[in-house]
């Protein structure tokens, strides 16, 4: 195989193509340093985290397809992904998990000891989620936790410790990543179902539509909380407004839970990640 055949394998199996997953990562991440820094985090913490989000990330998405490995061909939006069609093997694959993860470990190692040791836990994680759907209904919440890591991380960086509050932006992210995972997981519950993987769209079942209405509601109190231990001033509190406003479309998108609807809702979180930073951005340096 051609060298530049194989890096397109690398770069899908990393999810290159697709940077949703880096972006609904990196808001949260950006969100913690932000309150954390008074809303002027130093450069080298945004490109050691901005860095750190993408490598661990794609790091996820490689150790996701080795994990799926054998099921992948059977769910019809994952036929064709780089080890199902052969244009990259499993050795090849745990290689650049390793590779991702070790230059992740050197960005991390610039930062403060409570830092690295608390990526160990990032880590750990990013590597068990893939294998949590073989056992437990609720895949999504281990997600959730692994896309939330980065938030007592980034308070360990700027400030040494992880303050109270900073959990509440930590469940309400786990939260909200429940809830668009869910919506994620709608699209390929039928297939799902045929092979035994396991997620939070099966367990809810009829109720899913209320389950993450419940769950975007809980994000969205959260937060709120968290605004107001921080007295944060207008601006914060609007993007918060729209971020409910964008959960409600989302309700009307996906009512008929039509597969492709379901998708675009999961998507459209993006707007919810980066209308709550440009609040956040905004209070503090009004």
């Amino acid at each position: 195989m051609e060298i530049a055949q194989k890096l397109s394998a690398y770069g899908r199996l990393m999810r290159v193509d697709r940077p949703i997953g880096t972006l609904l990562l990196l808001w949260p991440t950006l969100w913690a340093l932000l309150i954390a820094a008074q809303g002027v985090p130093e450069w080298h913490l945004l490109v050691v985290f901005g860095l750190g989000v993408f490598l661990m990330r794609s790091a996820g998405c490689v150790i996701n397809d080795f994990a799926d490995r054998n099921f992948d061909g059977y769910v019809t939006r994952t036929q064709q992904r780089p080890l199902v069609t052969g244009e990259a093997s499993a050795k090849e694959a745990l290689g650049l998990f390793f590779v991702l993860s070790f230059f992740a470990f050197l960005l991390v190692l610039t930062l403060n000891t409570f830092t690295i040791v608390l990526s160990v836990g990032g880590l750990v994680l990013a590597a068990c989620y893939p294998f949590t759907k073989r056992f437990t209904n609720l895949p999504q919440v281990v997600l959730g936790a692994a896309f939330s890591w980065a938030i007592p991380m980034a308070f360990a960086a700027v400030l040494g410790e992880v303050p109270r509050y900073a959990w509440w932006l930590f469940a309400a992210n786990l939260s909200w990543t429940v809830a668009y995972d869910t919506l994620y997981a709608m699209v390929d519950r039928d297939d799902d179902e045929k092979v035994g993987i396991k997620s939070t769209a099966r367990l809810f079942g009829h109720y899913d539509l209320l389950a993450i209405g419940v769950l975007q509601s809980m994000t969205l109190l959260l937060l709120a909380l968290l605004f107001t231990e921080l007295d944060l001033g207008w601006a914060a509190w609007l993007s918060l407004l729209i971020a409910a406003l964008l959960f409600i479309s989302q309700q009307v998108q996906v009512k008929a839970r039509e597969r492709n609807a379901c998708f675009q809702a999961f998507l459209a979180n993006n707007r919810v990640g980066w209308v709550l930073s440009l609040g956040l951005l905004t209070s503090y340096l009004m």
